[in-house]
């Protein structure tokens, strides 16, 4: 399968490593300086950016009938607007705000978490996330994924980096240099707390799952998630 990569940072860099691994060419590397953008012997994009070049990265992949995947995040203002374009166009789209396989699955017991926390008394809910310095955006992506999905299933009805508003949940965003990834939900109450957490030692599973995603979606029409690569939930 031919890529073409949309970002070549540390992320892209890795994406590229995964893919040559699993026997796949990588047929362009583009950066936020590129203005030339030749897909005529690509499969499949591949985005990891910067919030301020994803929306036209996209836009160009589906325009020349690429299916496209992206996993940058901070640009999601422009997120509807990406799915209606894609649609006009009858092209394919698959956003994640996290690639990792064992993400996706920490997000379905997230949800599952949050159904039986719904109807239980006297706990409030925190979401903490550690991520590397270089990282543009706070919270990220996959704090807000979680974060989405328990207020959807309980009673609160946003979220707050300051301190929150008894409907809201608490997201404490830090940077450390050098780390990947940690995500950890908690609900704490007077006599107990209950904690899930998800620690990624590396960024190739997030490499990994969006390699698998491109392979996943080849030949493939419409706008899909993590989900249906996965085939759960």
């Amino acid at each position: 399968m031919n890529i073409a990569l949309l970002g070549y940072g540390r992320m892209g860099k890795s994406i590229e490593a995964i893919a040559m691994e699993r026997n796949h060419n990588i047929t362009l590397k583009a950066t936020s300086s590129t203005t030339t953008f030749d897909f005529s012997e690509t499969d499949v994009a591949i985005d990891f950016s910067i919030p301020s070049t994803a929306v036209n990265n996209i836009k160009r992949a589906i325009d020349a009938g690429i299916p496209v995947i992206s996993g940058t995040t901070g640009w999601l203002e422009h997120y509807e607007e990406v799915l209606e374009y894609c649609r006009s166009k009858n092209g394919t789209f698959l956003y994640a705000s996290n690639f990792s396989l064992g993400v996706n699955i920490f997000f379905e017991i997230n949800k599952k978490l949050g159904q039986l926390m719904a109807s239980v008394e006297g706990y409030t809910t925190k979401i903490e996330e550690i991520h590397h310095t270089k990282k543009l955006d706070a919270p990220s992506g996959t704090a807000i994924t979680l974060a989405e999905q328990i207020i959807e299933n309980t009673h609160y009805k946003g979220w707050s980096l300051d301190k929150p508003n008894s409907d809201e949940i608490h997201i404490e965003a830090k940077r450390i240099p050098e780390v990947p990834g940690t995500h950890e939900v908690t609900y704490n109450s007077e006599i107990d707390s209950i904690s899930i957490k998800h620690t990624a030692r590396s960024r190739q599973g997030f490499a990994l799952g969006a390699v698998i995603a491109a392979e996943w979606i080849k030949d493939k029409k419409g706008i899909f998630s993590m989900k249906d690569v996965l085939n759960i939930g």
